[in-house]
């Protein structure tokens, strides 16, 4: 079926969030959920309302390129070197420690050691969406909060990339010569990308800057040829993004552009989150719920608990560990991403793809109640909690 009927599609998917976003937000509950729920119920495993959602997926990932570049805009690049010296440690840590943990619950719930080390992996990671959907937009640009987070997300991202090229390469020799390349190609690519603001692209902005429509178009198309330029060299879209967005952070219009995205970036994300209930086969986990069930609350249990400490040993208050341990307490995207590179490597079955997936979306409504309930987010159902 493809794109064949996306007009059909995208007016089934807009027109139901609305509807079922207004019952959840009556019902007091995170509209984010209602995105998902909608994609179970019109997904093929539903009433099969869209029953190809794959190309969804796809155009689902621009929201996800837009939010980093966004992200990289309100971040400078001196900023951002002096965040990564300070959560370094306590990313690399928590990642190992959560490697042990969920890859020993794996093999307790009774699966293999290479399917087990798969799981376990996979949940290191926090959800990047997750984190950056449900912080206010001031305290994600211009507190501490959201700088520390940030810089835990993309350095956990840098992992995620590394480890698929592992599972990619693992039957060859340069593995070693990859990563090596993985970061040259990062480094060559964040210097173009200064550069070219820096004597093309700022010009270009004060050259025609009364005409708001064309900067729109140059910094949209600007952060989508970082994106794309990453993935040609290997990289990944949304890191490229990124890379783009903090070159761009040093235009003095960078965040009259931000405001200006923002709409855009949210139409895609309502795709995002719709596409992971649609994908998520349901009767197909069902003979694994209660393991993946328990894992979940394992994960959204732990990651908190071991944030905070780790935050606590660089010296930072107890409050603010805490808030940063339960926005990060969750599984992530790229633990899709890295459960679909294994079972197309040929390394895990479909059945532990399908029990990764579970255990994501289910840490995913854990983890947002507990955020929306507890904290500030642009979502509250709440005006005393809610805040953009």
């Amino acid at each position: 079926m493809g794109f064949e009927n996306i007009i059909f599609e995208l007016v089934s998917i807009f027109a139901g969030a609305a509807i079922l976003g207004t019952v959840f937000l009556y019902l007091k509950q995170p509209i984010i959920l209602a995105y998902i729920v909608l994609g179970v119920i019109a997904g093929p495993w539903g009433l099969a309302i869209i029953k190809q959602p794959d190309h969804i997926e796809q155009l689902s990932h621009i929201g996800v390129i837009l939010l980093l570049f966004l992200l990289g805009m309100n971040l400078k690049a001196e900023r951002l070197f002096h965040l990564f010296s300070k959560t370094a440690v306590v990313t690399l840590t928590s990642s190992i420690v959560f490697l042990i943990l969920f890859t020993s619950v794996a093999l307790l719930s009774g699966f293999e050691l290479i399917n087990s080390l798969v799981i376990g992996a996979s949940l290191m990671f926090s959800s990047t969406i997750i984190s950056l959907k449900l912080i206010p937009t001031t305290t994600l640009h211009h507190k501490h909060t959201g700088e520390m987070m940030t810089s835990v997300l993309l350095l956990q991202d840098v992992i995620a990339i590394v480890l698929i090229l592992i599972m990619t390469g693992r039957q060859n020799n340069d593995v070693v010569i990859s990563i090596l390349l993985l970061i040259i190609k990062l480094l060559v690519l964040a210097v173009c990308a200064y550069l070219l603001v820096k004597y093309l692209i700022n010009r270009l902005f004060v050259r025609f800057d009364t005409i708001r429509e064309y900067a729109f178009l140059l910094s949209l198309g600007w952060g989508m040829l970082g994106a794309g330029v990453a993935d040609a060299i290997g990289l990944s879209y949304e890191m490229g993004a990124f890379i783009a967005g903090v070159a761009f952070a040093s235009s003095p219009v960078a965040m009259v552009i931000a405001e200006d995205l923002k709409p855009l970036r949210d139409f895609f994300l309502v795709l995002f989150f719709f596409s992971i209930g649609a994908q998520f086969n349901f009767l197909a986990s069902q003979h694994i719920l209660m393991v993946a069930l328990l894992l979940a609350f394992i994960v959204v249990l732990i990651k908190p608990l071991m944030f905070k400490k780790g935050f606590e040993l660089t010296g930072e208050k107890k409050s603010l560990s805490t808030e940063l341990g339960v926005r990060l307490g969750q599984g992530s995207e790229f633990s899709l991403l890295f459960a679909y590179t294994a079972v197309t490597a040929g390394i895990i079955d479909l059945n532990t793809s399908y029990f990764i997936q579970m255990v994501v979306i289910i840490s995913f409504v854990l983890s947002t109640y507990w955020v929306v309930y507890r904290y500030r987010t642009p979502i509250s159902s709440t005006e005393r909690k809610r805040m953009d």
